[in-house]
Order: structure tokens, then sequence, then C-alpha cells
């Protein structure tokens, strides 16, 4: 419970008490209006949008990325988590993952961007982008569990920014 609210918005800069995290801004020009492409999702290209964020606090020692669906029947469905990004990181490209950057495992239990399938989970489903600030770098290794990887952002968060974007099938 407490790292399902640390990372919905609360975090303990390191010290364990809640907080609430600086709020930092996420964009990507992939985005039109405010829905995911096509191209990002299982029926397109099945590559990772582009995102740029800035305003990380200081004392911001490396970055984390987790791509979820809240509207999923078990929520949250992760769909991508990204980890182990250097602190001068201000973006994600295209289809790429940034140097030394490491992923765990996804809801579907694989390592990588598992694109969203919006066909195979009907009505409409909210897409969470959300890039963290962290107070450490996680001495995970890539492919690490997910909830140990979601339990160490929780307890590291000092910064947040989010995107959502939506699609219906």
């Amino acid at each position: 419970v407490a790292a399902v609210l640390t990372l919905a918005g609360c975090g303990t800069a390191g010290y364990g008490a809640p907080v609430a995290p600086t709020s930092m801004p996420v964009k990507s020009e992939a985005f039109i209006s405010g829905t995911l492409a096509q191209r990002y999702t299982c029926h397109g290209a099945k590559i990772n949008p582009p995102l740029n964020w800035s305003g990380a606090p200081s004392g911001t020692k490396s970055f984390a990325l987790i791509v979820d669906d809240s509207s999923a029947p078990i929520t949250p469905f992760i769909y991508w988590l990204v980890f182990h990004i250097n602190p001068g990181s201000t973006d994600i490209q295209e289809g790429s993952l940034p140097t030394d950057a490491r992923q765990a495992r996804n809801s579907a239990g694989s390592v990588g961007y598992d694109p969203p399938c919006p066909s195979h989970r009907p009505g409409r489903h909210s897409y969470r982008f959300t890039v963290y600030a962290l107070s450490k770098t996680l001495a995970l290794p890539n492919g690490a569990p997910l909830q140990s990887v979601w339990r160490a952002i929780a307890a590291a968060t000092i910064g947040r920014g989010r995107i959502v974007v939506s699609t219906s099938s």
C-alpha cells in the first residue's frame, strides 16, 4: 500500500516520512490531442514514444519511468518500467532506451516496452507516462522483478511528472 501511495504522488524523500514530490513537466510531441497514436500500440510500430521532462529537483541522482494503464481490469497494468536513467537526462527518444538505463519486468512478465493493445482490453483507457526523479541510483539489475523496482522507486521519489493520454477501442 505504501508503494502505491508513494508512486501515486507522495514520496519519502529518503527519510521515511511521506512528502509531496516536486512537480516536473513532462511532454511529448507524439501525443496529439491527448491521444496515444497507433504507432505506439500493438497495432503500429510497437515502439515507445519520445518523452522529455524538465524541472528535476536538486539532489536528483537518477530518473525512472513507469508507463501504466490505470483503466485496466488489473490496475495498474505496467507496460514499461525503466530505471537507472542518468540524472543529466531530460528525454527518452522514440523507440530507444537511454544509455545505461535498465528495465524491470512489466506486468506481462517481459523486459522492455510492452505496447498497449487497446482492442484486447475494451473501453476507454488512460495511459500514464510518469517520470520520477530519485534521490539515489537504484542498485537493481536489468530484468529485476516489477515489484522490487516499484518499491525502490517509491522509497526514493523526490520529484514526479506525468502525461496522460487516452485511447478507446
